[in-house]
């Protein structure tokens, strides 16, 4: 794997708190967000959920995206990554996005955490949370940011193109998929991402 880039975002870090109220409210916030969806989840019934006052929530986690990046167990936060990547507009942006991407995914101290994030997608929770949480708070956005037509259509595709490409260079470790320089996989994989932004929907 390539090493880490000097620029890739570090961890985020946690707020102290009593171990059994934190894991109450962030297995409140898994089954909220899996159940009813990143939309549809507020702080408060995820608080109401974990018997705390919502206050508590926002002491120990921030935000209602900070919450939910902290349910994913993921080692950073997803939006450090993808803001930059599409700041320049729709021209070029797979390419960048997904140099982002590999940037932090080829990085050995985020690999380990970000591995057990995807297998626990094969838990149907984890399943459900990707699905009604991860799509709606994580990858509509890029399209919001690029200002995509119908994006409810076009970003499953670009999901089902990043997930795909984690499954089968980072857990599956298909090869020679598994070992080519981060440069050589952008320029495969970038203009079916690029389509997905661009072609005229069906």
């Amino acid at each position: 794997m390539s090493q880490a880039r000097s620029g890739a975002p570090g961890r985020r870090g946690r707020r102290p708190g009593a171990p059994d109220t934190r894991a109450a409210i962030l297995g409140a916030a898994r089954a909220r967000f899996a159940e009813h969806g990143y939309a549809r989840t507020s702080v408060r019934s995820i608080a109401a959920d974990a018997g705390v006052d919502a206050a508590l929530v926002h002491h120990y986690f921030g935000t209602k995206h900070d919450l939910f990046v902290a349910a994913l167990e993921l080692p950073i936060d997803p939006t450090g990554v993808i803001v930059p990547a599409v700041a320049g507009g729709i021209d070029g942006a797979a390419e960048r996005l997904l140099t982002a991407f590999l940037g932090v995914w080829d990085d050995p101290e985020l690999q380990p955490s970000l591995l057990g994030v995807v297998r626990g997608i094969l838990e149907p929770e984890g399943s459900a949370l990707i699905r009604e949480g991860f799509l709606p708070a994580i990858i509509l956005p890029i399209a919001d940011a690029l200002g995509l037509d119908q994006p409810e259509r076009r970003m499953p595709f670009v999901a089902s193109q990043i997930f795909g490409l984690i499954v089968g260079r980072y857990v599956l470790e298909l090869e020679p998929l598994a070992s080519l320089p981060a440069e050589d996989v952008v320029a495969a994989v970038a203009p079916t991402i690029q389509r997905y932004f661009e072609m005229p929907l069906p």
